[in-house]
């Protein structure tokens, strides 16, 4: 296979460039539920059912396979869909590869060959082709529809490439497609843990945290037995105010704090 390389610097790249984020917040120290006091309290009759919203009102792409007779090289790129859109994963989902703004590589999720159902959690096996042979910069964009949310992710990356590197086709590769979103372009990443104990609050295992705007719920995580979880807040626009909360399962109270955290 010529120059298997050229499309896994792509999602290598931009697998790495999605990570990341700044931990941190503004809350102030102190506990209680009284004036002035960091957070207030309500008991529930059952555990909250949070979740991010996804949905949005995209059209379908008129993406086509184009005539690769004259592109030389091409190699086999496989992809899983990331945990927060695996859910929504539905065999009409398109999946495409550009190179400089030309449509490289198009797919629908993959198949059981001996169901012919759609393998579950989200899988696509893409053939991408190309003429490049090293030495140069290519812009490279990785775009994902998803016909249930009605929603265009795109992952965008220049990446340099090396005539030397040798990349192999046996990982499969999981692109942060949330970071791509079209309705949610701005992400922070902050730990839960160093936010509760701030304002006087147990951080414990299991418990849930969410991060709001007003009622509109921009990411959610449970607590994890190592002692450190980081939350990943959406949001529409840099500088949005971010309300916590915090939800303890085994007394059913809801805690909600009154500082907000700043995107």
């Amino acid at each position: 296979m010529n120059n298997t390389k050229l499309m896994f610097l792509l999602l290598a790249s931009l697998v790495l460039g999605a990570c990341g984020g700044s931990d941190g917040d503004d809350s102030n120290g102190g506990g209680g539920n009284g004036k002035n006091a960091p957070y207030t309290e309500t008991t529930l009759g059952e555990a909250p059912s949070w979740q991010v919203d996804w949905t949005n009102n995209q059209a379908i792409p008129n993406w086509k396979k184009p005539d690769f007779s004259e592109n030389e090289n091409w190699t086999i790129i496989k992809v899983k869909m990331e945990d927060e859109l695996a859910p929504y994963v539905s065999k009409d989902d398109m999946m495409a590869l550009f190179v400089n703004g030309e449509l490289r590589g198009l797919a629908n999720p993959a198949v059981d060959i001996s169901t012919d159902k759609m393998i579950e959690g989200g899988k696509f096996v893409m053939k991408v082709w190309g003429n490049e042979t090293g030495n140069e910069t290519v812009n490279m964009s990785l775009q994902y529809y998803s016909q249930r949310l009605k929603h265009l992710f795109t992952l965008n990356g220049d990446i340099a490439m090396d005539p030397d590197e040798t990349v192999g086709i046996d990982e499969e590769y999981v692109p942060e497609f949330t970071m791509g979103s079209a309705k949610y372009s701005v992400k922070k990443t902050v730990g839960v843990e160093s936010l509760l104990t701030k304002v006087g609050l147990t951080p414990v295992s299991g418990n849930i945290v969410g991060a709001f705007v007003g009622n509109e719920c921009r990411g959610v995580a449970t607590l994890s037995v190592s002692g450190f979880t980081p939350l990943d807040i959406y949001g529409r626009n840099t500088g949005e105010a971010i309300t916590l909360r915090y939800y303890d399962v085994a007394s059913y109270i809801l805690y909600t704090l009154t500082d907000p955290v700043k995107i």
